[in-house]
């Protein structure tokens, strides 16, 4: 049984000839013809008996057509949805992204992405890059733009940026000069973000420097954006740390000051998905546009 002879089958029982039924498909009569004999003769009883001028559904025939349109209507679905997603006339393109670039991405990619494919839904969610891992890795997400590490073995990484982390604080002595980590021990730290605590990546790499360093470091205040470290910097309740796409900023606060670590710090940006997963198209082309967004900022990382 092949889908042609129920397509010839579906036509015949509408139009209820084999010559009506050839004059709507653009095909010969007897092809038509031909075509139900083979189907009959597969199923093994009559689709149809001849009364008058027009083919009427043995019971049998009935039983068929309510199969037939079934498998047809969901064939014509399946085709509608496919053709949706190659021409990106439907669907949904998600996407998890940490908070930063909340801040400097997102924004440009969806107003970009929705002038070029206005009938595609957009799913954008903004939390920490722990939360991002976990939502991709059970499929709660396409994919994600996160902060390396990730340590899930499920989970394609692909890096696109490197960005520098500078020290901030209000003018003076810590940052008149690269600050090491033996100094930012020393200071009064303001540390973000509060979820994710000495898991989140910028901390994880203060800590191992401090603990290889032999000295403790320890966050006086920890709250969870860096909009707040930056208010809280500004009154001079301590210094904190920020990535240098932010802190180059136009709207970077005047007041502060940054200056480098020593030795310098960055932060490493990749997009992750599931290994077992292949991105759908409108995903797929979200990553593309949120990768060009990317690779403005900070320094590119080179394929391989």
């Amino acid at each position: 049984m092949t889908l042609q002879q129920l397509r010839y089958f579906l036509e015949t029982c509408r139009t209820g000839s084999f010559t009506a039924a050839a004059d709507s498909l653009y095909v010969a009569q007897p092809s038509v013809a031909q075509q139900i004999r083979r189907l009959e003769q597969e199923v093994g009883v009559r689709l149809f008996v001849r009364t008058g001028r027009r083919l009427e559904l043995t019971e049998a025939g009935e039983t068929l057509k309510r199969n037939a349109e079934r498998v047809i209507a969901a064939l014509e679905d399946t085709e509608a949805s496919l053709q949706g997603a190659r021409n990106l006339t439907g669907g949904t393109a998600s996407l998890g992204t940490f908070g930063i670039a909340q801040r400097y991405l997102v924004n440009d990619v969806v107003t970009s992405f929705v002038a070029r494919h206005p009938d595609v839904t957009i799913r954008v969610v903004g939390q920490h890059s722990l939360e991002i891992v976990e939502q991709v890795r059970t499929g709660e997400l396409e994919a994600g733009l996160v902060t390396l590490p990730v340590d899930q073995p499920s989970l394609q990484v692909e890096p696109v940026i490197a960005d520098d982390i500078a020290y901030v604080a209000l003018p003076g002595p810590d940052t008149e000069r690269p600050i090491t980590i033996e100094r930012l021990a020393e200071t009064r730290l303001i540390a973000w973000p509060a979820y994710g605590g000495w898991r989140d990546s910028i901390r994880r790499s203060l800590k191992s420097r401090a603990e290889a360093a032999g000295v403790e470091l320890h966050a006086q205040v920890e709250v969870e954006h860096f909009e707040s470290a930056l208010d809280l910097a500004e009154l001079g309740l301590g210094g904190t740390y920020l990535p240098r796409t932010i802190s180059d900023s136009d709207d970077f606060p005047a007041s502060l000051d940054t200056t480098p670590f020593d030795p310098p710090l960055a932060e490493t940006y990749a997009f992750i998905r599931r290994r077992d997963h292949r991105l759908s198209p409108a995903t797929a082309e979200l990553v593309r546009l949120a990768r060009e967004q990317m690779e403005s900022h900070g320094h590119p990382i080179a394929d391989g």
